[in-house]
């Protein structure tokens, strides 16, 4: 392999600080004897990859990323820095030629182990990235460094999409002695690859609908709900006038089956208030002497206390002080801990149940409405974090496939785990719109529509409405983020949800979508005898799971 890196030349500003360039002088029958470490000038190095050892993954205090190559003779080569982004794409590509593992001591070190077969045969050479030879490539590259570096980079892009696609895409063509080629992206070890190429088609334009402002009608004469579909559907498109919001989410989170009578919904308010301060009772009955011997249960109440006198002490129903609002904020909570002993209490919880309080302005419903939001939500508050960590990962995925440049500019600046997203999934953007946008806003996830993972593509609507604040900035990982801590009251709702529904529809249109990807929004289905159901048609038919999707989805998006 041979690298060119960038030397100050103080009779040159070029007005951009040149990333990575790879050109390969290996020839396929080129064998030498000796493979030392060679400076071939000034600008470059050279390293066979067979006498490489190991690599480092680095940063400079300012935030700037590098790579630090180390032979098997010990010896360090010079830093490779990354002021664009672009370590991922190298990475991918060299693990088609060697085994890069991680070191089990050194989560940023990895080993380099040799692949058994020949994978150097077709070398950077035969992509002919200079159609005119290299012998003046560095003088061309003083003189014009854009043209020559971007355009010979523009092949490499094209070589990359095709050296990565899986090897069952039907874009992906081998030679016909190439039986044993790099082992796909999940036998790679040492990173976890994600299939380039995705060529998305446009973002379709989406519009918002009304909200729902009429209930009666939706039910039937004994007071079942005749079409629970058209319901989560037009919560979806518009959310629920403030007047209704009481009887709806009552069905959205669980508390009432859809198809239950009036008399059979008295009847589970009665069972349920009595299950509800049955468990009351059990905490209120604790002495202090018994509290005294319960560490557990003391936490608990210590840690309420706490985040309840700080919960929207901005909203009038629990501003000031001995305000009953935070009283039942507190009862509901601690009874919480009654009712889920392994979980019991974890701080953001009540975040969550305050808009409920505050909608149902009943002790009794908030609760039970808790325990189906929490339904949805609990595995991110267990200690493991597993659901939060896969989570993380998931809106990863789906970066990679909506905006691969955002998302390798971030992982250029450390910022690749999408960390500073965490609060935002936590507790479903709780704290990044206003009271009042919050409350339209779960009642549209409540529906889970279009798929469950909907709060991921309006976390990845929000990352690409401020691809332009990091694109080509100076960020680093400090100031990214404290840009999105930044974000919290200025983000318009209304725009986020088009964006993230613009985002599912894009992702449901496209041919050669991954595996991973669809499981993500919902649309992969295991192959089955009977074909599952088509409820709309972007270029090109999607296959969904029965009751998936609906009929706006049809109406709105089926194209001709």
């Amino acid at each position: 392999m041979f690298f060119i890196y960038g030397v100050e030349d103080t009779n040159f500003d070029p007005g951009y600080e040149p990333d990575w360039a790879v050109i390969s002088t290996v020839k396929r029958d080129r064998v030498r004897e000796h493979p030392p470490v060679k400076e071939t000038s000034q600008w470059s190095f050279s390293l066979p990859l067979s006498e490489l050892y190991s690599l480092r993954r680095s940063r400079f205090s300012l935030g700037r990323n590098f790579l630090v190559f180390t032979s098997r003779g010990g010896h360090p080569l010079p830093p490779l820095h990354f002021h664009r982004g672009g370590t991922r794409e190298l990475l991918r590509a060299l693990q088609h030629y060697i085994i890069l593992a991680p070191s089990p001591v050194d989560g940023r070190l990895f080993l380099a182990y040799p692949h058994d077969s020949g994978a150097l045969s077709q070398s950077f050479d035969e992509l002919h990235l200079f159609d005119d030879g290299s012998s003046d490539l560095v003088s061309r590259f003083i003189q014009d460094p854009y043209a020559t570096t971007f355009g010979g980079f523009s092949k490499v892009t094209n070589f990359f999409r095709g050296a990565l696609r899986p090897p069952d895409s039907p874009f992906h063509s081998r030679g016909p002695q190439d039986h044993h080629g790099p082992p796909s992206a999940d036998d790679e070890p040492g990173f976890e690859l994600i299939t380039c190429g995705v060529e998305l088609g446009p973002k379709p334009d989406v519009t918002r609908g009304q909200p729902l402002d009429k209930w009666e009608e939706f039910l039937d004469p004994e007071g079942r709900v005749k079409d629970p579909q058209q319901i989560k559907e037009l919560v979806f498109r518009g959310g629920i006038t403030p007047s209704l919001r009481k009887d709806v989410w009552k069905f959205l989170l669980g508390f009432y089956p859809w198809n239950s009578t009036v008399k059979e919904r008295e009847d589970i308010l009665r069972m349920k208030t009595d299950e509800y301060f049955r468990m009351k009772v059990q905490w209120k009955s604790v002495s202090e002497e018994q509290e005294m011997r319960n560490s557990l249960l003391r936490g608990y109440r210590s840690l309420i206390e706490r985040d309840v006198s700080r919960t929207d002490r901005h909203n009038t129903f629990f501003s000031g002080n001995d305000n009953p609002g935070l009283a039942l904020l507190n009862d509901v909570l601690m009874t919480y801990c009654m009712f889920n002993f392994d979980l019991g209490y974890v701080q953001g919880m009540s975040d969550l149940l305050a808009p409920l309080l505050f909608v149902t302005q009943n002790e009794v419903e908030s609760f039970w409405c808790l325990t189906g939001f929490m339904e949805m939500v609990h595995q991110n508050f267990e200690e493991s974090q597993e659901a939060m960590k896969q989570q993380l990962l998931q809106l990863s995925l789906l970066m990679k496939a909506l905006d691969p440049e955002l998302l390798d500019y971030l992982d250029s600046q450390d910022s690749g785990s999408l960390c500073f997203c965490f609060r935002w999934l936590l507790i479903w953007f709780k704290r990044e719109f206003s009271f009042e946008d919050i409350l339209s806003l779960w009642e549209v996830l409540w529906t889970r529509l279009p798929c469950e993972n909907f709060h991921l593509l309006m976390a990845a609507s929000i990352l690409e409405s401020q691809r332009g604040e990091f694109i080509g900035s100076d960020h680093d990982f400090n100031t990214i983020l404290k840009h999105i801590n930044e974000l919290t009251m200025k983000l318009d709702l209304q725009t986020v949800l088009r964006g993230a529904e613009a985002n599912y529809l894009q992702l449901a249109c496209c041919k050669e979508l991954p595996v991973k990807v669809q499981e993500v929004i919902g649309l992969y289905v295991p192959p089955r005898k009977h074909s599952p159901c088509h409820y709309f048609t972007c270029h090109q038919s999607v296959p969904l799971t029965p009751g998936r999707m609906g009929p706006w989805t049809h109406a709105a998006y089926t194209k001709s």
